[in-house]
């Protein structure tokens, strides 16, 4: 099983379903997180799990919280909806979210999880899964959370081997992951650093165990990541930016007749590129992002047909 974790700001209702249309490969796709603003659940984040854009996607609603009340919350809303799957976020590591007590900020702290059992019960048949990292500013956190872990029904764990206090940088903390695998009773999935088809092969050769794979940056830069692995071989360079050119222009599109602006669509428009610059090579990556206006920005894209 595949699963496109979210990434704020990039992997929006548009971004879904045209990803959805431009490759195939079993994906399952997971929204950006939902959270508590003010006290109740932020519209906005709603409106991308409920935009139309989402029919015929495979798409779950991911929640943030700071304990169970903040997830009782988000929880009855999305029960309100028919919501059937819901993904609950204990790794991000953004000291916005983790200074509120949010995402892997919850690993320090398992006891704001104290009645998530019978929260869960609660709001039956509704099904869970966890995201989660190895702890926050301690690999070994974790140990403490699993067995409230195994306690309830869980679809699936995703877990990234890092800390939170790491984010994105340092190395995998595998000997961890591998302690955390074998103690799970949920099935888990390998979430970080794959970014090629062979990082994939590898990870399940060596965890054979390990039920599917997440990836977000990683299929940001490379969106046809989970088709090349599925197909069992790598595209070649001219085919996998052919496709994503394809691909960034209908997104373009649709930002084009849904925003206001030239700013306003550049400003959503460039993020696109931001985790490839080893798919397109520097060159064009840096004249992407110093590119000022749509006309600077459309002739640096055509670059990209003569790669």
């Amino acid at each position: 099983m595949h699963y496109i974790a979210p990434v704020q700001g990039h992997t929006d209702a548009a971004w879904r379903r045209l990803h959805s249309m431009a490759y195939n490969g079993d994906m399952n796709y997971i929204t950006p997180f939902i959270r508590i603003e003010k006290g109740m659940i932020r519209l906005r984040d709603m409106r991308d799990y409920t935009s139309d854009l989402n029919d015929g996607v495979a798409v779950g609603p991911q929640v943030i919280f700071n304990g169970t009340d903040e997830l009782r919350i988000l929880l009855q809303g999305l029960a309100g909806l028919g919501t059937q799957t819901v993904n609950l976020n204990m790794g991000c590591p953004f000291p916005m979210q983790t200074g509120r007590g949010r995402g892997a900020a919850i690993l320090s702290c398992p006891g704001s999880l104290d009645g998530l059992d019978s929260l869960m019960t609660e709001f039956a048949p509704m099904r869970f899964s966890v995201k989660m990292r190895l702890g926050y500013d301690n690999p070994g956190q974790w140990r403490k959370l699993m067995p409230l872990l195994n306690s309830v029904p869980l679809d699936f764990i995703a877990v990234h081997p890092r800390t939170g206090r790491q984010q994105y940088s340092g190395e995998l903390n595998m000997v961890e992951f591998e302690a955390l695998l074998g103690e799970s009773a949920a099935p888990v999935v390998f979430n970080g650093g794959l970014r090629s088809p062979g990082d994939i092969a590898d990870v399940k050769a060596r965890y054979p165990r390990i039920a599917g794979v997440m990836a977000a940056r990683g299929i940001l830069g490379r969106p046809s990541l989970f088709e090349e692995y599925d197909a069992g071989r790598e595209f070649p360079t001219d085919e996998r930016i052919g496709r994503m050119l394809l691909f960034h222009d209908r997104l373009l599109a649709y930002y084009t007749g849904s925003l206001c602006g030239e700013a306003q669509i550049l400003s959503k428009i460039k993020p696109f590129w931001e985790y490839a610059e080893g798919e397109i090579g520097h060159k064009a990556f840096k004249a992407i992002r110093k590119a000022g206006s749509m006309a600077k920005y459309r002739t640096a894209i055509s670059g990209l047909e003569w790669l």
